[in-house]
């Protein structure tokens, strides 16, 4: 038998249904507009006036790459990581990433590296010097008696060509000259960065050159899980999934060594707190004025990628898990960072304030026959993918 419903029941019922979808869009709206709020805060700390600019006759611009949780900020002077947002366990976006909040202060800092694409070749080499094909070839040096990061004038220091094809993705190249800082060949250098759609920054370099040469790129983001000026590093958890390091001399060029963790300051392979051992009464330690030491990733491949570390911001439970295809990562402590430079934030660059993790091949490669090789030749292609995955706990 077929019920008829009186007419006020049905019409009661066209009103809660109403109700319930205009309720559902304003929590949509009242979504949207604190994501336009937030997005506002973060264009008041880096306004894009601020890095419009020329250099070497070439535009310099700001730009933003995103997807539903991300938002960074880049610039092609330097090829530089400005600002990274990321949700903490509260839902809030925090910057993890250290900056500057113009190109002029960039182009002034006493800290080079702040959120850059570093090339030709990362890291030290000794006396900045190396022999390939039987001629000798000398790059400048500029940390003490060694070359780092590619000498005088880096891939931090130059103006790299930029395409932003969508909304999440921004394509880099750079033509380095044959002979630029040293260096011979000339290279075709292509660094793809994007945000997918897991929450991962993903770095794919690309390099070619028409003469043998040597190439190991990188980039430098100093992170501060808690987000910028948050105070100290040293509370974050790290795990570094390495069973050997490349010890050093007193110049941080490494003895041609691999050296078990086990047993040292240096043992990440479980979680650890960055400064629970950063004081230790060990040689290897007090040369590098903390950690600045060369990791050898376990060959433990995850699509196709070794899972080279994961830390933990104890404020914000903000989780970063890096993987590569590089053999090894350099762990740097923030030993130098001496309250030289004005964030971003207002904040200074504070001692130990932040930390870099930088894929890479192993320093002073070049002069080290025991490291992995980073010669290129005529016909061969550099490639290599980095991610830096987030997630909460």
């Amino acid at each position: 038998m077929k019920i008829k419903r009186p007419r006020w029941i049905v019409a009661m019922s066209i009103i809660l249904l109403m109700t319930a979808c205009k309720e559902k869009q304003k929590r949509v709206e009242d979504a949207d507009l604190k994501q336009e709020i937030k997005l506002e805060v973060m264009s008041s700390n880096l306004k894009e006036e601020n890095f419009n600019t020329t250099i070497d006759g070439k535009p310099v611009k700001l730009y933003w790459l995103q997807n539903k949780d991300l938002k960074m900020a880049m610039t092609n002077y330097g090829g530089r990581i400005v600002s990274l947002y990321v949700p903490d366990k509260n839902g809030q976006l925090t910057d993890v990433s250290i900056g500057r909040g113009s190109i002029r202060e960039y182009v002034e800092s006493a800290e080079a590296y702040f959120g850059a694409t570093i090339g030709r070749v990362g890291n030290r080499i000794a006396k900045g010097k190396f022999t390939m094909d039987g001629i000798e070839y000398s790059i400048p040096t500029n940390n003490n008696e060694n070359a780092l990061h590619g000498g005088y004038k880096g891939f931090q220091d130059v103006v790299w060509d930029a395409d932003r094809p969508n909304d999440h993705t921004l394509v880099l190249t750079y033509k380095s000259p044959d002979m630029e800082e040293g260096f011979p060949g000339n290279l075709s250098a292509k660094v793809t960065y994007s945000i997918t759609d897991d929450n991962a920054v993903r770095i794919e370099y690309e390099a070619t050159t028409d003469k043998p040469t040597i190439v190991n790129l990188t980039n430098h983001t100093y992170f501060n899980l808690n987000g910028e000026g948050s105070g100290t590093i040293l509370n974050h958890s790290l795990q570094l999934y390495a069973d050997k390091f490349t010890p050093v001399d007193e110049g941080l060029i490494p003895t041609g060594e691999f050296k078990e963790v086990k047993g040292t300051p240096f043992g990440f392979t479980s979680p650890h707190t960055i400064g629970e051992r950063i004081e230790t009464d060990n040689e290897q330690v007090k040369f590098g004025g903390g950690y600045d030491h060369n990791f050898v990733l376990n060959d433990k491949k995850e699509n196709g990628m070794n899972h080279a570390a994961k830390v933990i911001g104890d404020k914000s439970g903000i989780v970063m898990d890096i993987y590569t295809q590089e053999p090894g990562i350099q762990f740097y402590s923030g030993n130098f960072m001496a309250s030289e430079n004005t964030l971003k934030s207002g904040a200074k660059d504070d001692f130990r304030t932040a930390f870099c993790l930088e894929t890479q091949h192993f320093p002073d490669a070049p002069n080290q026959p025991a490291f992995p090789p980073i010669r290129l030749n005529p016909g061969e292609m550099y490639h290599t993918i980095s991610e830096y995955r987030f997630s909460t706990q």
